[in-house]
C-alpha cells in the first residue's frame, strides 16, 4: 500500500510519498536508568539516551520551526514526537505511530554529524536528546520520535538497530542519515552512502 503525503501550507508545498506495508520486526528489550541518562538494550545494541541542555545547538540548524512554534520551545514542551516541522520553507508532516509500525522502505543512506566531531561541546537533535556521532543513532524525515529501526546494508548484508531521534535527511534520494558509529558497522562510513533497507521494529515488553 503507498501512502502519499501531499502538504499544502502558506510557506511550500513538498510532496512524498513512503511505502506502508505489513511487515515488522519485532524485538524485545531491557531499559536500565542512571543520574541522567537512560540506557536501552535491544538484542546486543544498546542506546543510552541524555537530554541535552537547551543551550546546545541543533544538529539541523535550518529546522525553522516544530508544531508552529521555535524549535527548542517545542522542545521544551515534548511537542515533537509526530509534529509537523518547517525547513526552508517546506513542512513535513511525519508519520501516524500506526503508519509507522508497518514501516518498511528500500532507499539510499548516508550518515551526517561530521563536523560535530571535531567542535566543543555538543549538539541537540531534533527531539532533545545530546547528539552521539559514536552512537547507533538515525535521522528521518517522517517517523515519529524516537523509533527504533532496524538497518540492512543491501551491499554487503551487515545489519544493526539504530534509535531515529532526528530529523533528516534533506537531500533528495536519501531516506535515512545515520551516525558515523552506525555508518561504521554497516561498512559504508568511508564510501559516505549505500543502499538500505529500514523496517521499524516493534518492540515488545
Amino acid at each position: 500500500m503507498l501512502l502519499a503525503g501531499l502538504f499544502f501550507l502558506s510557506c511550500g508545498i513538498f510532496k512524498k510519498t513512503y511505502k506502508i506495508t505489513k511487515y515488522t520486526v519485532k524485538t524485545t528489550y531491557k531499559v536500565t536508568k542512571g543520574v541522567g541518562k537512560v540506557v536501552y538494550k535491544i538484542g546486543k545494541f544498546s542506546f543510552v539516551v541524555v537530554m541535552a541542555p537547551l543551550s546546545w545547538p541543533l544538529t539541523h540548524g535550518d529546522i525553522e520551526s516544530i508544531d508552529n512554534l521555535p524549535p527548542k520551545d517545542a522542545i521544551r514542551k515534548g511537542r515533537v514526537k509526530k509534529a509537523p516541522y518547517v525547513v526552508k520553507g517546506k513542512r513535513y508532516v511525519p508519520m501516524s505511530v500506526k503508519e509507522a509500525n508497518k514501516y518498511r522502505q528500500k532507499g539510499m543512506a548516508s550518515w551526517y554529524g561530521y563536523e560535530t566531531l571535531r567542535q566543543k561541546g555538543g549538539h541537540m537533535t531534533a527531539n532533545g536528546e545530546a547528539f552521539d556521532p559514536k552512537g547507533l543513532n538515525a535521522a528521518h524525515k517522517y517517523l515519529p520520535l524516537p523509533t527504533y529501526v532496524k538497518v540492512t546494508n543491501l551491499e554487503n548484508n551487515r545489519m544493526i538497530i539504530v534509535r531515529v531521534n532526528d530529523r533528516g535527511p534533506f537531500v533528495k534520494g536519501r531516506i535515512i542519515d545515520l551516525s558515523a558509529g552506525a555508518a561504521k558497522r554497516l561498512g559504508f562510513y568511508k564510501k559516505g552512502t549505500t543502499k538500505v533497507l529500514v523496517e521499524t521494529i516493534q518492540i515488545e515488553i
